[in-house]
Protein backbone atom coordinates (compact mmCIF):
# COMPACT_ATOMS: atom_id res chain seq x y z
CA UNK A 1 0.00 0.00 0.00
CA UNK A 2 2.18 2.88 -1.38
CA UNK A 3 1.32 6.45 0.22
CA UNK A 4 -1.20 5.01 2.76
CA UNK A 5 -3.70 3.81 -0.23
CA UNK A 6 -5.58 1.30 0.92
CA UNK A 7 -5.58 -1.51 -1.00
CA UNK A 8 -8.70 -2.98 -3.06
CA UNK A 9 -10.42 -6.55 -2.14
CA UNK A 10 -13.09 -8.27 -3.97
CA UNK A 11 -15.41 -10.37 -1.73
CA UNK A 12 -18.11 -12.81 -3.40
CA UNK A 13 -21.07 -13.59 -1.03
CA UNK A 14 -23.59 -16.26 -1.93
CA UNK A 15 -26.89 -14.97 -1.09
CA UNK A 16 -30.18 -16.98 -1.10
CA UNK A 17 -33.46 -17.04 0.62
CA UNK A 18 -32.14 -18.83 3.59
CA UNK A 19 -31.48 -16.93 7.09
CA UNK A 20 -28.40 -18.44 6.58
CA UNK A 21 -27.47 -16.44 4.02
CA UNK A 22 -28.41 -13.21 5.95
CA UNK A 23 -26.37 -14.37 8.66
CA UNK A 24 -23.33 -14.86 6.42
CA UNK A 25 -23.95 -11.51 4.64
CA UNK A 26 -24.42 -9.82 8.08
CA UNK A 27 -21.05 -11.47 9.34
CA UNK A 28 -19.27 -10.62 6.32
CA UNK A 29 -19.98 -6.84 6.55
CA UNK A 30 -19.09 -7.01 10.43
CA UNK A 31 -15.81 -8.89 10.19
CA UNK A 32 -14.46 -8.47 6.94
CA UNK A 33 -15.45 -4.86 5.73
CA UNK A 34 -12.51 -2.85 6.98
CA UNK A 35 -11.05 0.57 6.28
CA UNK A 36 -7.94 -1.10 5.52
CA UNK A 37 -9.31 -1.76 2.30
CA UNK A 38 -10.96 -0.22 -0.62
CA UNK A 39 -14.00 -3.07 -0.39
CA UNK A 40 -16.44 -4.52 -3.16
CA UNK A 41 -19.04 -6.88 -2.10
CA UNK A 42 -20.15 -9.18 -4.88
CA UNK A 43 -23.53 -10.44 -4.18
CA UNK A 44 -24.24 -13.44 -6.37
CA UNK A 45 -27.61 -14.99 -6.53
CA UNK A 46 -27.73 -18.50 -8.37
CA UNK A 47 -31.43 -19.17 -10.19
CA UNK A 48 -32.10 -22.96 -10.67
CA UNK A 49 -32.80 -23.34 -14.17
CA UNK A 50 -37.01 -24.38 -14.77
CA UNK A 51 -37.56 -27.72 -15.60
CA UNK A 52 -38.77 -28.32 -19.18
CA UNK A 53 -41.64 -28.68 -19.75
CA UNK A 54 -43.74 -27.72 -22.34
CA UNK A 55 -44.96 -24.51 -23.09
CA UNK A 56 -49.12 -24.98 -22.10
CA UNK A 57 -47.72 -25.96 -18.19
CA UNK A 58 -47.04 -22.53 -17.14
CA UNK A 59 -43.18 -22.62 -17.17
CA UNK A 60 -43.18 -18.62 -18.15
CA UNK A 61 -45.16 -17.70 -14.65
CA UNK A 62 -42.78 -20.18 -12.57
CA UNK A 63 -39.74 -18.02 -14.54
CA UNK A 64 -41.42 -14.67 -13.07
CA UNK A 65 -42.33 -16.23 -10.20
CA UNK A 66 -37.84 -16.84 -9.96
CA UNK A 67 -36.96 -13.27 -11.08
CA UNK A 68 -39.52 -11.88 -8.16
CA UNK A 69 -37.55 -14.34 -5.66
CA UNK A 70 -34.24 -13.07 -6.99
CA UNK A 71 -35.27 -9.27 -6.85
CA UNK A 72 -36.20 -9.53 -3.85
CA UNK A 73 -33.08 -11.79 -2.16
CA UNK A 74 -30.63 -8.76 -3.89
CA UNK A 75 -32.61 -6.25 -2.64
CA UNK A 76 -32.86 -7.43 0.98
CA UNK A 77 -29.46 -8.29 0.25
CA UNK A 78 -28.36 -4.87 -0.75
CA UNK A 79 -30.11 -3.09 2.13
CA UNK A 80 -27.80 -4.94 4.42
CA UNK A 81 -24.91 -3.46 2.53
CA UNK A 82 -25.68 -0.02 2.57
CA UNK A 83 -25.83 0.41 6.51
CA UNK A 84 -21.88 -0.01 5.92
CA UNK A 85 -19.70 3.00 5.28
CA UNK A 86 -17.45 2.73 2.38
CA UNK A 87 -18.25 -0.01 0.56
CA UNK A 88 -19.14 -0.96 -2.99
CA UNK A 89 -21.84 -3.09 -3.86
CA UNK A 90 -22.09 -5.31 -6.97
CA UNK A 91 -24.93 -7.53 -7.63
CA UNK A 92 -25.02 -10.86 -10.19
CA UNK A 93 -28.04 -12.97 -10.84
CA UNK A 94 -26.78 -16.24 -12.68
CA UNK A 95 -28.94 -19.36 -13.87
CA UNK A 96 -27.60 -22.54 -12.82
CA UNK A 97 -26.71 -24.86 -10.09
CA UNK A 98 -25.58 -23.05 -7.24
CA UNK A 99 -22.31 -25.44 -6.77
CA UNK A 100 -21.25 -24.55 -10.47
CA UNK A 101 -22.47 -21.03 -10.57
CA UNK A 102 -20.73 -19.89 -7.20
CA UNK A 103 -17.49 -21.79 -8.56
CA UNK A 104 -17.47 -20.17 -11.77
CA UNK A 105 -18.01 -16.71 -10.78
CA UNK A 106 -15.59 -16.79 -7.90
CA UNK A 107 -12.90 -17.73 -10.93
CA UNK A 108 -14.42 -15.18 -13.45
CA UNK A 109 -14.59 -12.63 -11.54
CA UNK A 110 -11.09 -12.75 -9.31
CA UNK A 111 -12.34 -12.44 -6.55
CA UNK A 112 -10.52 -12.69 -3.46
CA UNK A 113 -12.60 -14.75 -1.02
CA UNK A 114 -16.11 -16.49 -1.00
CA UNK A 115 -18.30 -15.81 1.91
CA UNK A 116 -21.18 -18.27 2.39
CA UNK A 117 -23.93 -19.68 4.86
CA UNK A 118 -23.92 -23.26 6.10
CA UNK A 119 -27.35 -24.36 5.85
CA UNK A 120 -26.05 -27.05 8.43
CA UNK A 121 -27.84 -30.05 6.74
CA UNK A 122 -27.20 -33.38 8.80
CA UNK A 123 -25.63 -36.63 7.21
CA UNK A 124 -28.88 -37.71 5.43
CA UNK A 125 -29.40 -34.65 3.52
CA UNK A 126 -26.63 -33.89 2.59
CA UNK A 127 -25.71 -37.14 1.26
CA UNK A 128 -28.76 -37.06 -1.36
CA UNK A 129 -28.75 -33.33 -1.58
CA UNK A 130 -24.82 -32.69 -1.27
CA UNK A 131 -23.14 -29.98 0.18
CA UNK A 132 -22.86 -26.43 -1.82
CA UNK A 133 -20.24 -24.70 0.67
CA UNK A 134 -18.03 -28.38 0.48
CA UNK A 135 -18.46 -28.49 -3.06
CA UNK A 136 -17.21 -24.59 -3.00
CA UNK A 137 -14.41 -25.02 -0.85
CA UNK A 138 -13.03 -27.92 -2.59
CA UNK A 139 -13.07 -26.18 -5.57
CA UNK A 140 -12.97 -22.64 -5.88
CA UNK A 141 -9.57 -21.57 -6.08
CA UNK A 142 -9.18 -18.70 -3.42
CA UNK A 143 -10.02 -18.77 0.68
CA UNK A 144 -13.76 -19.82 0.91
CA UNK A 145 -15.15 -18.51 4.48
CA UNK A 146 -18.34 -20.52 5.62
CA UNK A 147 -20.21 -18.80 8.12
CA UNK A 148 -22.70 -21.33 10.59
CA UNK A 149 -24.95 -19.26 12.72
CA UNK A 150 -24.40 -20.41 16.55
CA UNK A 151 -26.70 -22.24 17.50
CA UNK A 152 -28.75 -19.67 20.08
CA UNK A 153 -29.23 -17.69 16.70
CA UNK A 154 -30.29 -20.43 14.39
CA UNK A 155 -34.04 -20.41 13.68
CA UNK A 156 -35.85 -23.42 15.29
CA UNK A 157 -38.40 -25.25 13.33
Amino acid sequence: MAGGEAAERKILVAVDESEQSAYALSWCLKNLVTRNFRNTVILLYAKQPPPVYSAMDGTASMERYSNVVANSVMEKAKRLCYEVDDVKVETRVENGDARDVICRMAEKLGVDMVVMGSHGYGLMKRTFLGSVSNHCAQNVKCPVLIVKRPKSTAPTN
